[in-house]
């Protein structure tokens, strides 16, 4: 049976995920195609993610398949029911026949950024025929912001002015897509949603749990092939609560199909003793709990170098220079190593489906992995893959996103890597006969068994390596930090001479990995938090968090600690250096 596209439901939960999820869905919009003289051969297939519907005016429209949910005040001047789908017309019939008084708020200011694409869209409405076109597929759209932005991208100042994630979000949404939770705000500290039991109990909320149905029917029920649901969430605050629900909530409904869960946590490097720094270690315990046991597969995504409360180291990376303070810059890397590391289920051609990759990597109950990206692939235009590696023997090309201190361990039990952004003949050598190579892997013929060799190399005894390489690079948004060196040309090589110009692509290496690290990590979290009288934050108790409850989750992320034991002795002595 021929499955033409397979459909994929994101939701996404929290203030940081929408950070990661506004960069996501922008760099989706900066690789459609809208102009038939650039139509190629689509590797990637974006009826996966995205969903062809018509507003009121009957234009076709073509948006994320998504539900988002944020506190209040996260929104500033973006809809909640977005713009796609507004008549333009506003009924102010009264049927009340006294006096009114009408008590008008400001209207929230607009980004420079923002105010762009309002003059794209009068400009879509009034000439739908010249301005609305297809990519290779055939497939409608309406979003043609990112190519006209894409000159004046310099000029945008988005690291000064950005608050929130929808300062800069490119793409437009359904009207059943985003949720807006009332009962806390996104800038009050008197009304926080800090606690993990504040999000259980929200959950538990019928007219909460009915809404959020009403939105999960809708985008399922209209899908061909359902396989499965990507959830993005904060992992340091009440979302962790909320997302763990929810997640249980897709398993019990939509048993068979792949969750993949990431949890994101941004920058923490404050006060160890805050009681806010207290609250996130605690939060993040009983989230990888719950979220690891009813996803496919749960990945923790931040640049904290680690779990505990002194995050006060963040990731790096050779050719990228940010700001750990600014959700903004962060966000955009996670989101980058995100798009690229999803893509195997994504392909137009022999993709994988969401199920084959989660039950590939999470053997004997290993359902946590970590992930490592490099950004950019450090290659030159002139390069080849088996230059570029051959320099690179010891695992040095990945820097990690996950929060697992020093990735030392090169053992793994299995991993999924992704190479985006080399064109077929720089993925192999192009020796002349007679010259002796430099290294083995320029005697491979085709870039997959250049990196299979490599992978082998590094790690000899995994148990199951899938890899893919495909040749469309990551193509950058108008909104993307520009973050990168000045050895980083435009298309995200490297060159010896300065570059002036913004980046508008880059190729990526990902890497998904169950590994052995995580037995220390998941190890020294439950030790450190072990360590506390939970009795003392009573304020998190009251938010609805059981003591037993606690202590079982605890007895959990040991017991999942343990599945990533390799080798007795090497853990032993892992072990006795956690307790110094």
């Amino acid at each position: 049976m021929d499955i033409k596209c397979r459909e994929v439901v994101t939701l996404q939960f929290g203030n940081y995920a929408n950070f990661v999820g506004t960069h996501w869905w922008n760099l989706q919009d900066a690789s459609l195609s809208y102009e038939s003289k650039q139509q190629q051969c689509c590797e990637i297939d974006s009826g996966v993610l995205f969903r062809e519907g018509q507003n009121l005016s009957g234009h076709p429209t073509y948006t994320p398949r998504l539900i988002l949910m944020d506190l209040k005040g996260s929104l500033t001047s973006l809809k909640q029911e977005g713009l796609l789908y507004s008549d333009g017309k506003h009924n102010s019939s009264l049927t009340w026949e006294g006096n009114v008084a009408v008590h008008r708020e400001e209207p929230a200011v607009k980004s420079s950024f923002l105010k762009g694409p309002e003059t794209l869209d009068e400009q879509l409405t009034a000439d739908h025929s010249s301005k609305t076109l297809s990519d290779c597929k055939g497939i409608p759209k309406t979003g043609v912001v990112s190519q006209a932005f894409d000159a004046s991208k310099k000029s945008l100042g988005l690291e000064n002015s950005v608050q929130l994630w929808s300062d800069y979000l490119q793409v437009h949404l359904h009207p059943r897509t985003i949720s807006v939770i009332h009962d806390y705000s996104h800038d009050e500290q008197s009304s926080q949603f800090a606690a993990f039991g504040q999000g259980e109990g929200l959950f538990n909320c019928p007219r909460f749990q009915d809404d959020l149905e009403d939105r999960l029917h809708f985008f399922v029920e209209e899908c061909d092939y359902l396989q499965g649901f990507q959830v993005l969430c904060d992992l340091h605050n009440g979302f962790s609560g909320l997302s763990a629900k929810t997640v249980e909530l897709l398993q019990d409904e939509y048993h068979g199909k792949g969750i993949l869960t990431c949890g994101v946590t941004p920058f923490s490097g404050a006060d160890p003793s805050l009681p806010k720094n207290i609250y996130r270690l605690i939060n993040t315990v009983l989230g990888i709990v719950s979220l690891s046991s009813d996803s496919s597969l749960f990945c923790p995504l931040s640049v904290n170098r680690n779990m505990g409360r002194r995050s006060l180291l963040t990731t790096t990376f050779p050719y990228v220079i940010y700001d750990a303070s600014l959700n903004y810059q962060t966000s955009a890397l996670l989101a980058t190593a995100l798009e690229t590391m999803t893509l195997p289920y994504r392909l137009h051609t022999f993709p994988v489906s969401m199920s084959q990759l989660t039950d590939t990597m999470c053997s004997s109950g290993r359902k946590v992995v970590v992930a490592q990206a490099s950004i950019p692939f450090p290659m030159k235009y002139s390069s080849t893959l088996p230059d570029v590696l051959s320099i690179h023997p010891d695992a040095t090309l990945w820097q990690t996103l996950s929060p697992c201190a020093e990735f030392k361990d090169l053992r793994c039990f299995a991993q999924s890597v992704v190479l985006r952004g080399i064109n077929r003949p720089n993925q192999v050598s192009h020796l002349r006969p007679g010259i002796e190579p430099d290294s083995v892997l320029q005697m491979y013929t085709s870039g997959e068994e250049v990196l299979g060799a490599y992978l082998h190399n590094l790690n000899p005894s995994t148990l199951s390596t899938a890899l893919h390489l495909i040749e469309s690079p990551c193509r950058l948004a108008a909104s993307y930090p520009q973050i990168f060196t000045s050895q980083v040309n435009r298309r995200g090589f490297l060159q010896e001479s300065k570059s002036e110009t913004a980046v508008k692509s880059i190729p990526v290496l990902t890497r998904l990995q169950s590994s052995p690290v995580l037995h220390k990590v998941l190890s020294s979290l439950y030790e450190e938090v072990n360590a506390l009288d939970i009795r003392r934050y009573s304020s998190f108790i009251s938010a609805g968090t059981e003591l037993d409850e606690f202590r079982e989750a605890l007895q959990k992320l040991r017991s999942l600690s343990q599945l990533y034991k390799m080798s007795f002795n090497l853990d032993e002595s892992d072990d006795d250096s956690d307790t110094d």
